[in-house]
């Protein structure tokens, strides 16, 4: 007898990951994407976080084309603060360059540049 419930393990392998405010869609091992998921359950206070920074982790891996369990074993391995400068650092891979994480110094436009920016 069949049942709706089983799921064919050759068959059912990938997770798909998307983003729809940065048009992001891929598909994932399954296995990969609960580690990563549960590593940020574990730290992160909302399951919210935590989903959001599966997907960012997920699309710095393809971006910088570092595997994603390489870059989580990075993470994993620092603490506290450190971690903040990691993901700074990987996230600032992925985002336009106008708004950078961790940056402490406000970026100021060349004045030609910036006489041409209408308000």
């Amino acid at each position: 007898m069949s049942t709706v419930n089983y799921s064919n393990p050759n068959l059912d392998l990938t997770v798909r990951v998307y983003d729809q405010f940065y048009d992001y869609d891929v598909n994932v091992p399954a296995a990969e994407y609960d580690v990563v998921h549960s590593y940020f359950l574990s730290i992160m206070t909302t399951r919210q976080a935590a989903g959001n920074f599966t997907v960012s982790l997920f699309r710095v891996a393809e971006t910088t084309r570092i595997p994603v369990l390489t870059l989580l074993e990075d993470l994993k391995t620092n603490n506290g603060m450190n971690i903040n400068v990691n993901l700074a650092y990987y996230l600032n891979a992925i985002r336009s360059r106008a708004t950078l994480l961790g940056v402490g110094a406000q970026v100021t436009p060349n004045f030609y540049q910036a006489r041409n920016v209408l308000p």
